[in-house]
């Protein structure tokens, strides 16, 4: 019985007949939801975690397969830097609407679960007005750990047990393509936005803006205490800045408290907000209770940092709202409103 068989009788052609194999293989692969990114269930692992409203998410399967993320790690007891992410993040959320929950997904986990249970995580969303699709999780200590090592969170020497020392960054990234990056918390929300919803959405949907780079401004280099203010204040205050107000709700907006507050408590108050707090002083106390028991994180700074946040503070406070010059008065009428009646000069 002989055996039929065909062999492709130029090179280029079995090239391409390999080449159109491979291709098939690949077409078929992504339509099975695996594009072929080695981040997907083999290395990622299903670690199961409860949110704030008790519910078990597995971190694979429910939260970031086919997705677009943002995931840092908090804990709710902290004074320093988690406020600052968390508030940074809310203004992210503002900026997205309601595409949270749809093709954005937030999520932050807590390294601290003995102490965050669902129900504090609850409280704290609420105390940061966090709207839907932005989720708080707890979970088992080691299995977050893992997870933190997993992700890239987690820096040996600096993660060392003590709670403020643990890694401030998050990694935002879409599952489905492979593509993650690190971000700062502190980084400008409009762009950290911009990467959720274009970047990382490999630009699904179309810019509306049609300007071009001749129509940009020129910008001038900020000052030491603009630079400090945007970084470490603005993720909660406004400055006078109406149009954004909708983005920092969570505390004050600062301009003119250079001229309404002691100077020498508002040092301390940027210096150790948490020391003041202890001490219930009573400023402090009313600010707290003012804005939601939202505590004053320690952002850490030094006095030279402390004089030109406020230097600049200053500043724009008087740009903004310039204080009317101090008016001389006539001498010749303080002297009539006195009941006195000026001699006639004559020579």
């Amino acid at each position: 019985m002989s055996t039929l068989s065909w062999t492709a009788p130029n090179p280029l052609i079995r090239l391409l007949l390999l080449f159109l194999l491979g291709l098939a293989r690949w077409v078929s692969a992504a339509e099975d939801g695996d594009p072929g990114t080695p981040w997907g269930k083999d290395y990622f692992p299903n670690t199961a975690l409860i949110n704030q409203d008790g519910q078990t998410l597995h971190f694979f399967d429910d939260m970031i397969k086919d997705k677009v993320v943002a995931i840092n790690f908090i804990f709710t007891s902290c004074t320093d830097s988690c406020p600052l992410e968390t508030a940074r993040l809310l203004q992210v959320q503002k900026i997205l609407g309601d595409r949270v929950g749809k093709d954005v997904f937030l999520y932050s986990i807590s390294i601290d679960p003995e102490t965050d249970t669902p129900e504090v995580l609850k409280k704290y969303a609420e105390k940061f007005r966090i709207g839907p699709g932005w989720q708080f999780l707890t979970g088992n200590k080691d299995d977050i750990t893992a997870l933190r090592k997993n992700l890239g969170l987690f820096i040996d020497g600096i993660d060392n047990g003590r709670n403020k020392d643990h890694n401030l960054s998050l990694i935002i990234g879409n599952q489905s393509t492979g593509r993650w990056m690190k971000s700062s918390p502190m980084e400008n929300p409009y762009i950290l936005a911009d990467r959720l919803s274009k970047t990382l959405q490999n630009w699904k949907q179309p810019s509306t803006n049609t300007q071009d780079y001749a129509s940009a401004p020129t910008l001038r280099p900020p000052s030491a205490g603009e630079q400090i203010y945007r970084t470490r204040c603005s993720s909660c205050h406004t400055l006078g800045d109406t149009a954004n107000a909708g983005l920092r709700g969570i505390g004050p907006d600062l301009i003119g408290v250079t001229r309404q507050r002691d100077p020498q408590w508002l040092k301390r108050w940027i210096r150790e907000p948490d020391q003041m707090l202890s001490e219930k002083d009573p400023l402090a106390m009313q600010l707290y209770a003012q804005y939601n028991n939202l505590a004053m994180p320690n952002l850490r700074l030094g006095d030279i940092e402390i004089n030109a946040l406020l230097t600049f503070l200053a500043e724009e406070t008087e740009r903004v709202q310039p204080e009317p010059p101090v008016a001389v008065e006539n001498h010749e009428d303080h002297m009539q409103h006195a009941g006195h009646k000026m001699a006639p000069q004559g020579g």
